[in-house]
């Protein structure tokens, strides 16, 4: 269960170590649990093991883009509506950022980025986890409680029939 000390995992994938850490730098102030993918493959792998509030992903990788492990993270049904936000250096174009939206990115940003936006957009998302988290507990619970309250209601019919 997450709670509001618990710090929320953020997934980094980038190819360039100098990337990631400048996304750290960007975001340590948030009290999240970076974890870094260096490709495509390695953000999937992570994803089988872990829940992500986003992924911040790089748009250009070599053997699989962002575009083609953003397609396989969706195929994976827990991970449909994992939000991913997308970061290129890439000269802006109109095609990927159609793609981008196409494959599910929620937001597609030209680096250098500005760093107090991307903060603020990474926090909301963070903050939207941990209420679809506490949501989730409160479901269990009340899914929970009415499986007593049927039980307890068939137990008193069967009384009453004695």
């Amino acid at each position: 269960m997450v709670n509001s000390e618990t710090p929320v995992k953020i997934l980094l994938v980038d190819d360039k170590p100098a990337n990631l850490l400048s996304l750290e730098a960007v975001l340590e102030s948030l009290g999240l649990n970076l974890m870094r993918a260096n490709s495509g493959e390695e953000a999937l792998n992570q994803i089988m093991r872990e829940d992500f509030a986003v992924v911040l992903m790089d748009v250009r990788m070599p053997d699989m883009d962002g575009f083609e492990t953003a397609a396989k993270i969706r195929e994976r049904d827990p991970n449909r509506n994992m939000p991913i936000i997308f970061l290129t250096a890439a000269q802006e174009n109109e095609a990927d950022k159609v793609r981008a939206y196409a494959e599910g990115a929620i937001d597609y940003l030209l680096k250098p980025y500005v760093p107090s936006e991307l903060r603020t957009k990474v926090a909301v998302l963070r903050d939207l986890f941990r209420k679809n988290e506490e949501l989730r507990v409160h479901i269990d619970y009340l899914n929970n409680r009415v499986r007593e309250l049927e039980y307890q209601n068939l137990a008193l019919k069967e009384e009453m029939k004695k």
